[in-house]
């Protein structure tokens, strides 16, 4: 994601009026790589223009002071780190950004591994190992076949535009609502807003170990970083100034890798259409998920997505569609998306049939429920109580929040699944919704307004 932040800003902000000649001498500078070698049998075309942004994770040109101070180390997987789709609307005015969990499961078309020479038939994968078996032309297929989104450009970034794009337009703000802590990264931010340099910012969108939410908690702080990453670069005139847009342009695109079709022309097009742009103007999601810890065998652990809700999700972005919805919502709002938590509910009363019935009350509300309500075996429960991990500490406070009245009780090594025991005096189930967001609506997309500091 940290270099796909990158690739997105230029993409979404590339100023116009600057000059052909200008940007000429830039488009030179970009590595290209035939990302569309022998496509065929690829998805209709849609409305507007579909980007395939990835991240790997090369840091070869990371010098040895920077990997020792922002934590780089270790070797390379030569895999995509992070993978969106960016949509950009056909009337140019407004960006759709698609998060697409790394571990996703998904099969990769028939192939030829350029590791081992050999011919491979369609088989599983996770979502970023199609890049080490195949590069950019491997990936590109996959995303196509399980999205059914015909890809018009290939963007790959790394740490090093990253971090100079970052300090090119003078750092970036952003807030967070509780102190984040990861050792691997490095990362340790107090609650409240910060204004991130390139090294800071990209210890912020690596981390995935401040909670127990992971990838998903991750690629939520990651949207939040391009919204206010947009923000920055439209307010601070760095895109309107010949000078500063030059040094940006040169940190941001002197180390990409892009597909044929990205050059000169339409970044120009880009740049003059979306002079206002601002981060309304953008909204963000993941795509819907059915099971975060789906396994599959001789691979292990995968995230699986809910297949009619996705694919509601890339019509829309065929159809250029907006995924948000900005109607006011009277929800009660919480940290995390109700989609995100898993809850076992039991019946701790004599009466038959409660813990069916809140079982379906928070699953309409938006909760990923077992859907097979047992009996607790106490049935004396006199107050609702929350069994919760204490490393799934935000998913709890968001079900507490849907239970009014109810108990939370840490239950360590008991993992993502919260068990939720009703007692006799329960008081319904109250619909909440993600703070960050007006009205998530079927997809869970918000406003990039939505995203970045008030």
């Amino acid at each position: 994601m940290r270099r796909t932040v990158t690739a997105l800003s230029v993409t979404v902000l590339a100023a116009g009026g600057i000059g052909h000649a200008l940007m000429t001498g830039i488009d030179a500078e970009i590595q290209r790589v035939d990302a569309f070698k022998d496509m065929k049998n690829r998805p209709r075309a849609g409305h507007g223009t579909n980007f395939l942004l990835v991240g790997t994770d090369g840091r070869d040109r990371i010098t040895p002071e920077e990997k020792e101070k922002y934590r780089l180390g270790g070797a390379p997987c030569h895999c995509t780190d992070t993978i969106m789709i960016v949509h950009l609307s056909e009337d140019l005015e407004r960006a759709s950004v698609v998060s697409l969990p790394r571990d996703s499961y998904a099969e990769v078309p028939e192939h030829l591994d350029r590791t081992t020479g050999k011919q491979h038939a369609a088989h599983p994968v996770r979502l970023n190992a199609a890049y080490a078996e195949g590069g950019p032309p491997l990936t590109v297929r996959t995303v196509e076949h399980v999205t059914g989104v015909k890809i018009d450009h290939y963007l790959e970034v790394d740490f090093v535009s990253f971090m100079r794009t970052v300090d090119v337009v003078g750092g970036v703000r952003i807030c967070t609502a509780k102190p984040l802590k990861d050792r691997a990264t490095g990362l340790e931010l107090a609650a409240g807003p910060h204004e991130l340099n390139g090294g800071q910012a990209l210890q912020y969108v690596r981390s995935r170990h401040v909670d127990g939410a992971a990838d998903l908690g991750r690629m939520q702080r990651q949207q939040a970083f391009v919204a206010a990453l947009i923000a920055k670069a439209t307010s601070s005139g760095v895109l309107l100034n010949p000078v500063r847009f030059r040094e940006l342009a040169w940190a941001s695109l002197g180390s990409l890798r892009a597909s044929e079709g990205f050059g000169t022309d339409e970044m120009l097009t880009l740049g003059r259409a979306m002079r206002g742009f601002s981060p309304s103007s953008s909204e963000f999601t993941t795509v819907p998920i059915d099971d975060v810890a789906f396994p599959v065998k001789g691979i292990g652990s995968t995230v699986k997505w809910d297949g009619a809700k996705a694919e509601r999700l890339f019509r829309a972005l065929r159809d250029d569609r907006p995924l948000a919805v900005r109607a006011r919502s009277k929800a009660v709002k919480v940290e995390v998306a109700p989609d995100q938590i898993r809850v076992q509910v039991e019946n701790g009363t004599g009466t038959a049939g409660l813990g069916a019935e809140v079982d379906a009350e928070l699953r309409s509300t938006g909760f990923r429920t077992t859907g097979l309500a047992a009996d607790a075996a106490d049935r004396t429960a006199k107050r609702t109580v929350i069994h919760y991990d204490p490393r799934w500490d935000r998913s709890a406070a968001s079900l507490a929040a849907a239970l009014p009245g109810a108990e939370l009780r840490e239950e360590a090594g008991r993992g993502p699944v919260m068990r939720v025991v009703v007692g006799a005096g329960h008081e319904g189930v109250t619909r909440v919704r993600v703070a960050r967001a007006a009205d998530a609506g079927e997809f869970g997309a918000v406003p990039g307004s939505e995203v970045t500091c008030a």
